[in-house]
C-alpha cells in the first residue's frame, strides 16, 4: 500500500516537474517583454527583472487604432473561417465516413492526394485574384483555411467509430439525411469539433502569409502582418540610427529593440493562450478518442 502511495506521488511529481518546466519559459517572455533595455544587455534574460518598464508595449501602442483595427480583422477572420471550416469539414468527413457511400474509396484517395501535392504557389495566386477575384478583400484570409484535407480525414476517423445502428434507427423513424447530421451526427461530435476548431482557430490567428500576398489596403492588415512589418520597421530603424530621429521619439540607446521582440510575442499569442482553457476538456477528449474500445 505504501509502495503504490510512494509510486503515486512520484509520477504526481514527475507531472508537477513537466509543467513548470512548460510555464517557466511563458513567464520568462512576458518578464523579458517588461524589463528594461540596458538590463537585459547587462543581465541577461531574467525571471525577476531589476528594472520593470512597458517601453516596449509604448511602441507598438503608440497608434492605438492601428492595432485595434488588426485586432478585429483578426478576430474576424479566426471566427468565421473557423466556423464554415468547421461546416465543411463536418459534412464531407460524414459523407466519407457513411460506408454505404458509393464513392467512398475514390473521394477519400482524392481527399488523401491533395495532402501530397499541391499547384504551387504562382496557380495558387492566380487562382486568387483572376478567377475567384478575392484580392484585397477578406475572404481572401478566410477561403485558403477553409479545408485541410488532414483535418478532414481526422474528422471521418472519428465520425466511422459512431455505430451505424444509430443512423438506421433515425431513417427508420422518418428522418432524413440533413435532419440525421444536424441533430445526431453534429451533437455526438462535439469533442471532434471542439479539437479541430481550435487548431483551425490557431491557425488562421497566426496566418500572416496569405495576407502579404493578398492584402494591399490598411483596414484589411490582420494582427500578425502587421507585427511583422512592425518589427521589419523595428529592425530598419535600430540598423540605421540616422533615421531614428525622424521617426521615433525614443532614445535610441535606451530603445527597446530585445524586449520589443517579445512584446510581440505576447500581444499575438496571449489572447489564443485564454481561449485555450474553455475547450480543454474537449481538446484532450478529442484526441484520445478511439485509444481505448469499450
Amino acid at each position: 500500500m505504501r509502495t503504490n502511495r510512494w509510486f503515486s506521488l512520484a509520477i504526481h511529481a514527475v507531472f508537477v516537474a513537466i509543467t513548470i518546466s512548460m510555464l517557466v519559459p511563458f513567464a520568462l517572455v512576458i518578464m523579458i517583454s517588461l524589463s528594461d533595455e540596458q538590463s537585459i544587455l547587462h543581465n541577461g534574460f531574467q525571471l525577476i527583472p531589476e528594472i520593470v518598464t512597458t517601453s516596449a508595449y509604448e511602441y507598438f501602442l503608440k497608434t492605438p487604432d492601428t492595432i485595434l483595427r488588426a485586432y478585429g480583422v483578426t478576430i474576424t477572420v479566426s471566427v468565421v473561417g473557423t466556423v464554415i471550416s468547421l461546416v465543411l469539414t463536418s459534412i464531407l468527413g460524414y459523407t466519407l465516413s457513411r460506408k454505404d457511400y458509393g464513392l467512398n474509396r475514390i473521394t477519400s484517395f482524392y481527399v488523401f492526394f491533395t495532402m501530397l501535392f499541391n499547384g504551387g504557389l504562382v496557380p495558387f495566386y492566380i487562382l486568387m485574384t483572376q478567377y475567384l477575384q478575392l484580392k484585397d478583400t477578406i475572404w481572401a484570409l478566410i477561403v485558403p483555411g477553409l479545408l485541410s484535407p488532414f483535418y478532414v480525414l481526422i474528422m471521418k476517423g472519428f465520425m466511422s467509430k459512431i455505430p451505424t445502428e444509430i443512423i438506421e434507427s433515425a431513417k427508420v423513424e422518418g428522418a432524413r439525411e440533413w435532419r440525421i447530421y444536424l441533430q445526431l451526427i453534429l451533437p455526438l461530435s462535439k469533442p471532434a469539433l471542439a479539437t479541430l476548431g481550435l487548431f483551425i482557430m490557431f491557425n488562421y490567428w497566426n496566418e500572416w502569409f496569405n495576407a502579404m500576398l493578398f492584402i494591399n489596403t490598411q483596414d484589411l492588415v490582420p494582427l500578425q502582418l502587421l507585427l511583422v512589418r512592425t518589427m521589419n520597421t523595428l529592425d530598419f530603424i535600430t540598423s540605421r540610427p540616422e533615421f531614428a530621429t525622424a521617426m521615433v521619439s525614443f532614445d535610441m540607446s535606451q530603445f527597446p529593440k530585445t524586449s520589443a521582440k517579445f512584446a510581440v510575442v505576447v500581444l499575438s499569442a496571449g489572447p489564443m493562450l485564454l481561449v485555450f482553457p474553455f475547450f480543454q476538456r474537449f481538446f484532450v477528449k478529442g484526441l484520445t478518442i478511439g485509444a481505448i474500445k469499450g
